[in-house]
């Protein structure tokens, strides 16, 4: 843990950021513009456009931050097995992003019908109207919860490494050895979070 890991930390946080960031836009700008194009037909193809321009960027910064977070996972085991909170953040934070991918994957596919008739009347990427069609209308009602419940996920995610980051401060290092009785580590633990 003394060596510093910058490029991993810097992978996990950038991935995270545009993961949490675009899918916040896609909800508040993206999808809540489309209900201002003037044609009923165009807005669902407007929404599912923009969509599938990120959906590459989005699987980047997910693989990213994975990759950060395994790598940070890795880089910070013996802190994660010996301090007291970590381990529980640690296992909670991965289910949580694991969640938030499976979230993230089921709302592509929910965003994938839309695609299939991209041209049917809505009131928004994410409203029908009368003239929807039932299953892009189907589609529609469990996207305007998904779009929100990703940027909430991932934002929990962003306070949770907020957290983590708190915790490899030397006070809290110490702190948390000291729970779980661990004195042999402590000077190794405690000189490598100052480092």
């Amino acid at each position: 843990m003394s060596e510093r890991q910058t490029v991993i930390r810097s992978m996990h946080d950038i991935g995270l950021a545009a993961w949490f960031g675009g899918s916040l836009f896609g909800a508040v700008g993206l999808n809540g513009a489309s209900a201002a194009v003037s044609d009923p037909g165009d807005r669902t193809h407007v929404a599912t456009a923009g969509w599938a321009r990120w959906a590459p960027v989005n699987a980047a910064a997910l693989a990213v931050h994975s990759i950060g977070g395994v790598g940070l996972i890795l880089g910070n085991r013996g802190r994660v097995a010996a301090q007291a909170g970590t381990r529980g953040n640690t296992f909670l934070k991965a289910g949580l992003t694991l969640v938030a991918m499976g979230v993230t994957a089921y709302s592509g596919l929910q965003g994938a019908k839309l695609g299939k008739d991209s041209h049917a009347p809505a009131a928004s990427g994410v409203d029908p109207s009368e003239g929807t069609p039932a299953e892009i209308a189907a589609a529609q009602r469990k996207l305007k919860v998904l779009q929100w419940s990703i940027p909430a996920l991932t934002g929990v995610l962003l306070v949770m490494g907020a957290q983590q980051g708190e915790q490899q401060k030397a006070s809290e290092v110490g702190k948390g050895l000291l729970k779980t009785g661990v004195t042999a580590k402590a000077g190794s633990l405690l000189g490598a979070a100052k480092g």
